[in-house]
């Protein structure tokens, strides 16, 4: 499934295609994806300026100037890729479609933008001004790592609540938004903490936070903007340290730990037992 930081890559792709240029033509090349489009979906898109392409966690968001804002999100397969039509051509050849590419959008600027996912667990979903703001996908979110107000006093108030694992803690996605298994696993190696370590334990019993906090903020941190500065889409590159690495050498210099595999809340955590406490 696709994290942060390939969403995050998708909305800059997407902002570049789509910002600023109006929507003149939709095709829905299938009548759902993981839920049905509403009968005005095309409708409503169909000539439609793009005021703002932004992310929210693992969210794509799309605004209209007419108000309405197209919600997407990834699923476990989706994908975006962006074609330039021909000169002439009021959209590219049916031959350029491929099996999986379900949503197209033919923009002012010449661009055209599908959506592939052979999965279809993603979806597209249209909302009125001021729905996402009590829409279940969006409005418990917590913070966003990348966020200037992402900081270790902000962390320390969500972990002092809760008597979980740290790295269950980290995939509440009330605690921060979007940040997925692969990374959490990333940050903590990177912050030396355990994923077994009690959360409440990185923080003081007046709230205040702990200096592991400090440096678990900046892990996280420091292992998301890594990612989205080298393009990582999960599965076309191996830039992980410690994720899917059972068995195999702790790369941290000094350390003779090896690599474990355990289960936490239903996923897989790598970490090396020696250098994470």
């Amino acid at each position: 499934m696709p994290e942060l930081p390939e969403v995050e890559y998708i909305r800059r792709m997407l902002r570049s295609a789509m910002e600023g240029a109006r929507i003149l033509r939709v095709l829905a090349r299938r009548p759902n994806l993981r839920y049905a489009f509403h009968p005005d979906f095309v409708s409503r898109l169909d000539g439609q300026q793009v005021l703002a392409v932004t992310r929210r966690a693992k969210y794509l968001l799309i605004d209209l100037a007419s108000g309405d804002t197209l919600l997407m999100h990834l699923g476990m397969s989706g994908w975006f890729r962006v074609l330039r039509r021909a000169p002439g051509r009021k959209g590219p050849a049916s031959e350029e479609f491929e099996k999986h590419d379900h949503v197209v959008f033919e923009m002012s600027n010449g661009k055209v933008v599908v959506f592939s996912d052979p999965r279809r667990f993603g979806f597209m979903t249209l909302h009125a001004p001021g729905e996402l703001e009590t829409h279940t996908a969006v409005s418990k979110l917590g913070v966003e790592p990348l966020a200037r107000g992402f900081d270790a006093r902000a962390l320390a108030a969500e972990l002092g609540r809760r008597k979980t694992s740290l790295k269950v803690a980290l995939l509440d996605q009330r605690v921060i938004a979007g940040l997925g298994n692969i990374y959490v696993s990333e940050a903590l190696h990177r912050a030396r903490l355990s994923p077994r370590r009690r959360a409440s334990t990185l923080v003081t019993k007046s709230g205040d936070p702990r200096p592991a906090v400090h440096d678990l903020v900046n892990a996280i941190q420091d292992v998301l903007k890594k990612a989205i500065k080298n393009q990582y889409r999960t599965g076309s590159d191996d830039p992980f340290v410690v994720y899917d690495k059972e068995g195999q050498r702790c790369p941290r210099r000094g350390c003779t730990g090896t690599i474990k595999r355990i289960v936490q809340g239903g996923r897989s955590t790598f970490y090396c037992s020696i250098c994470q406490r």
